[in-house]
């Protein structure tokens, strides 16, 4: 069997991928096992109902969010969207006297099989939330290295360097902070922040990656950085996204969920396929008043 292992490309500015670099599995340097990446993820949620209490949340709710893709989640707030989001990465168990049933599939294999451990669940979903977190006593380095601490992840001091600046590269931050990585991450802007906060979950290499409305804190231009980003990485990673930005969803998905609860009944799916047959000639009544900005 072949000793090498294959890291991913690290796009360029212009985001054309060069070909994979091979390196030698023990060559100094050299990113651990645990970091290289696989194939693209297909994650499929089916029949995936959620409760706080005794509070129903969301409803049967299947969807296949296809590998190499943005898929994104749409809908009013109170429809369960993000609630479906923290169960594809068993952020929602943590919640007391939360409960959900379902099954989450990754690639075939149940996220939450009992036989799975917790922090390589977390490892292969990662998470980007609505406002930015970077931890504030930690340097912009240390910011992009807490994932392997908290995943268990243990790299040389060589190889801990080159993931730092590929991660910052494939976040889109690294011109920005190149020469001031031993300073305060809270003490970036709110958009390189929150890109901060991508290159955290990017340095784990992970095969899903979520994120819960990154851009509605941020400014136009810290926006358009942020959708930039996502299209890059969409080549490398499967990506979800719950945003109330219409335009946006139409801008950086090719796959769309409209979440609807109505009345006081747990959200449901009410359609989803291809964003622009969903903007264009949507097929449900519902789906076509709320991209139309008629409700929600």
């Amino acid at each position: 069997m072949s000793d090498t292992q294959i890291l991913p490309p690290v796009p360029p500015a212009g985001g054309i991928l060069p070909a994979p670099v091979v390196v030698a599995e023990g060559v100094p340097g050299a990113l651990p096992p645990a970091l290289v990446p696989r194939n693209l993820a297909t994650l499929d949620a089916r029949n995936v109902s959620a409760w706080f209490g005794a509070r129903q949340v969301l409803d049967r709710v299947s969807l296949t969010m296809l590998p190499g893709q943005v898929t994104a989640l749409i809908g009013p707030s109170g429809c369960g969207k993000s609630t479906f989001l923290r169960i594809l990465n068993r952020m929602h168990e943590l919640v007391p006297g939360a409960q959900m049933g379902g099954e989450v599939l990754l690639d075939g294999h149940d996220l939450y099989d009992p036989q799975r451990r917790l922090t390589q669940a977390r490892r292969e979903v990662g998470m980007v939330f609505q406002k930015p977190n970077p931890f504030p006593a930690m340097s912009i380095r240390e910011n992009v290295l807490a994932g392997l601490k908290l995943t268990g992840v243990r790299a040389s001091a060589s190889a801990r360097g080159q993931l730092v600046e590929e991660s910052l590269i494939r976040s889109g931050l690294w011109n920005e902070v190149k020469d001031r990585l031993h300073q305060p991450g809270g003490g970036l802007s709110g958009g390189q922040q929150q890109r901060l906060c991508i290159a955290r979950s990017l340095a784990v290499r992970p095969r899903v990656l979520l994120m819960d409305e990154p851009c509605s804190a941020l400014d136009p231009t810290s926006t358009r950085v942020i959708e930039e980003t996502m299209q890059t990485l969409q080549h490398e990673v499967t990506i979800v996204i719950v945003t109330h930005n219409m335009q946006q969803a139409a801008r950086v998905s090719q796959q769309c969920a409209f979440f609807l609860a109505e009345q006081g009944t747990p959200g449901v799916i009410v359609e989803h396929g291809d964003t622009a047959a969903m903007f264009g000639s949507p097929q449900d009544g519902r789906t076509a008043a709320y991209v139309e900005g008629r409700f929600g």
